[in-house]
């Protein structure tokens, strides 16, 4: 294990996908000496070969509304192209399209979260947290992120999608098994998960026809057209993982992240309590500081330059998100957490362009509400052991995270 130290180390041998630069979460102090000495570096990977590491926020902006240069499609978003699932399945994924097959898709999706929509879903999810805080309350000690984080959101996605109750511990155990499959050594790692998958969704499309269900997010997907044409089933399946997958862990982390970081400056959390009209700009600063999802792949789709470097066709891209969220040319002292930080331009969601996050407006309303909740019932809040953290240079997330609480009477 290296033992060096980020201002004493030669830039240009860091691998950014080594674990030990993680152990403790975002390694931050390395990234802002990335974006002052080598914004866009080459990043030598162990198996020999390499790809560029972005972390200006400005550059970050630059690849995502570029998606002529900057392909989705092309190879993926992860450094392996069948990372998770083979490539010929995930390419009907809308991460993974470009323009114009992602415009087509995008506009079927993106009816299901509108504004008016989330609006609509607003009693639902307070429900849901409701629910959720009511099985811990009165016990004066939880695992944040097993018994708040997780459920709150997975509730109210399996909800959203017309999933029985009974059924969400299986959602639960697919979404950890996509997860792992990001971080497992070998591609292909979630082949046997969707099959599954597969098959739980044709028995749920039977299921909702018969029951005469036509709201829920499956029967919207079964409906959808494209141009006059129907989704395939191939195409349908891999949107059912996407929701499944990042409708559910990306909340659930930032639930997770956030309130160990509140937790960290107790005194913004009090002022939590005190005024929950603060609350939806801490979810904005909880966003910037956390950026749970740390970075995707590009892949140039012919010869260009980027800050100064020459970049050359087929060469992987890869935008490090939680960097840009803290860049200090966009950001007064990025490196504070301040919950009255007048709304930051965070790339949380993604670097802006085609491929901003489409459930952004569902996630700000879920956080908003289970931070609603928690600061009303959960009184004098504080960890009470070691957190411990999700293993990943993908995702920055927690596996634990031990609290206590005055319990309700």
């Amino acid at each position: 294990m290296s033992t060096s130290t980020p201002t004493d180390v030669d830039l240009a041998q860091i691998d950014l996908f080594d674990m030990q630069w993680h152990r403790d979460g975002p390694p931050h102090d390395l990234f802002a000496r990335m974006r002052a000495e080598a914004p866009v570096r080459w990043n030598p990977l162990a198996d020999g070969t390499g790809c560029w590491s972005v972390t200006r926020h400005a550059d970050v902006s630059a690849i995502s509304r570029d998606t002529a240069t900057y392909s989705s499609y092309r190879a993926g978003i992860f450094l392996h192209p069948d990372q998770v699932v083979g490539l010929d399945l995930t390419r009907n994924l809308l991460l993974y399209m470009d323009p114009p097959q992602h415009t087509k898709y995008r506009m079927i999706l993106q009816k299901a979260f509108t504004p008016h929509t989330v609006a609509a879903l607003e009693d639902d999810i307070r429900a849901r947290v409701t629910t959720t805080l009511d099985r811990i309350a009165t016990d004066g000690s939880a695992d944040f992120v097993n018994d708040i984080a997780i459920p709150i959101p997975l509730g109210v996605l399996t909800e959203l999608m017309g999933v029985p109750e009974e059924d969400i511990a299986q959602f639960f155990h697919w979404t950890e098994e996509i997860e792992a499959a990001q971080r497992a050594p070998e591609p292909n790692a979630a082949a046997e998960v969707f099959v599954q998958m597969a098959g739980y969704l044709h028995g749920q499309i039977e299921r909702q026809v018969s029951e005469g269900i036509e709201d829920s997010l499956v029967m919207k997907l079964r409906a959808a057209e494209v141009e006059g044409e129907k989704l395939t089933d191939p195409e349908i399946l891999v949107f059912f993982g996407l929701l499944a997958f990042a409708g559910n862990d990306t909340t659930r982390n930032t639930l997770a992240t956030g309130m160990h970081t509140l937790l960290q400056h107790p005194d913004q959390l009090q002022e939590l309590v005190a005024d929950p009209s603060l609350i939806p700009g801490a979810v904005e600063e909880i966003l910037r500081y956390t950026s749970v999802v740390q970075w995707f792949n590009r892949t140039a789709t012919t010869d260009t330059e980027l800050g100064g470097q020459r970049i050359k066709e087929g060469d992987r891209v890869v935008m490090w998100y939680t960097s840009a969220s803290r860049d200090e040319e966009v950001f007064d002292d990025p490196q504070t957490f301040d919950i009255h930080r007048a709304k930051p331009d965070h790339k949380a969601f993604g670097g802006g362009g085609r491929h901003f996050c489409l459930g952004a407006g569902l996630a700000r309303a879920e956080l908003r509400i289970a931070l609603e909740e928690i600061t009303r019932r959960l009184r004098n809040l504080e960890l009470s052991g070691e957190i411990e953290r999700l293993p990943s240079h993908w995702a920055n997330g927690l596996v634990k995270m031990p609290v206590t609480f005055t319990p309700e009477a």
